[in-house]
């Protein structure tokens, strides 16, 4: 199974960003993951349209972007325009999920659910033709450097056996709390794709930490 690697961009240093940057691609980074809160979905403010553009001009690398905001659709020709690869949306921050879904394959961007801890799969399960990726928080969102939640091990598993069942090649990400110590079971379930901020940014050698997390998942294959 492939693995990719996508480090988020709210735990790097800002005043350092191309730096850091550099060298999480330099350590075999796949994707930039950018966490876009309102302050009202979660109980955070961060990044918009502005820091894609920002990203873009840095990388052609795809720009993984997670909305945790209320009407994520009022932002998806924005984000497409800024440069953003892929647009990830939580199902109950707005209503016509499929509509939206299906908005956002229209501006070339893969279309992403993220569920939240105490979101059912089935939320999955209604639009899994409409999906290109899934994304399981392994933390309640909000805030970066929390602990993986040890329940979404067997969450992952039954997102994957939902994929598999639909024949989807839909990648299944998962994002929270991710370490070398907690990488390797999330992708023994079935995840592929990982988001992991502190343990990226935070390492005072950016690039053997991106190496780190891609030899735990290669241990637990």
């Amino acid at each position: 199974m492939t693995v990719r690697i996508a480090p988020s961009v709210l735990s790097a240093d800002l005043g350092r960003l191309r730096e850091q940057i550099e060298a999480a691609f330099e350590g075999g980074a796949d994707w930039l993951h950018v966490d876009v809160m309102d302050g009202h979905f979660v109980p955070n403010l961060t990044f918009g349209v502005p820091i894609i553009r920002a990203l873009r001009k840095l990388t052609d690398r795809p720009i993984d972007v997670h909305l945790m905001v209320e009407r994520p659709e009022h932002y998806i020709d924005d984000f497409a325009g800024a440069g953003a690869s892929v647009f990830t949306f939580h199902p109950e921050a707005t209503v016509h999920v499929q509509r939206h879904l299906a908005r956002v394959r229209e501006k070339g961007m893969l279309a992403g659910l993220a569920l939240n801890p105490s979101t059912s799969i089935s939320m999955v399960e209604e639009v899994v033709a409409d999906v290109d990726l899934v994304l399981i928080m392994s933390v309640n969102p909000g805030f970066g450097g929390q602990e993986y939640l040890p329940g979404a091990t067997a969450k992952i598993g039954r997102v994957r056996e939902l994929l598999r069942r639909a024949g989807s090649s839909a990648v299944l990400e998962v994002d929270g709390g991710i370490t070398t110590g907690t990488i390797g079971a999330a992708h023994s379930a079935g995840a592929e794709a990982f988001v992991a901020g502190t343990a990226i940014f935070g390492a005072r050698d950016i690039a053997g930490a991106v190496r780190g997390l891609r030899s735990a998942c290669a241990v637990h294959v």
